[in-house]
């Protein structure tokens, strides 16, 4: 039973002092002129269904929710919003070449189109980023005529 006590004690100690670590935040107060919504000026709806399902993870501006100031959960936040940047970042788009565009927005609409995106833990936690059949169409649609005049 002492060593349950010891253990427990450490766990919690360590738990307590990784709090203080701290780690970046992926936000901006500016809109870069290479953002995607303000390159292709995309409809009201479709802009809401980008910001609102994609922008957390895949923009140089994510909006945290409250869970993120608790250590391990913001590394772990942190790496997830990092791999989603690598992969595609609405906020540099403009900067990519014609054919990265291109690659990028066929991925996006295999993966949309295929349920892969919005991934299914963040869904869990923001049930608003869930895309309907009637927004993916729309989302889809969109996202096709963008892809056909690049």
């Amino acid at each position: 039973m002492k060593i349950l006590k010891v253990i427990a004690t450490i766990a919690l100690t360590a738990l307590i002092g990784i709090q203080f670590i701290p780690t970046s935040r992926n936000q901006s107060d500016v809109v870069p002129v290479t953002d995607f919504i303000n390159n292709y000026n995309p409809p009201k709806e479709v802009a809401s269904i980008l910001r609102t399902s994609c922008y957390d993870c895949h923009s140089n501006n994510t909006n945290y929710p409250w869970y993120n100031k608790i250590q391990p959960v913001a590394w772990y936040l942190e790496d997830h919003v990092s791999h989603g940047k690598e992969e595609f970042n609405f906020s540099e788009f403009g900067d990519y070449s014609d054919r990265r565009k291109k690659s990028k927005l066929k991925s996006l609409l295999r993966q949309v189109e295929q349920d892969e995106m919005p991934l299914d833990p963040y869904t869990l936690i923001h049930s608003d980023a869930k895309i309907s059949e009637s927004e993916k169409e729309l989302l889809l649609g969109w996202v096709n005529k963008v892809l056909e005049s690049i």
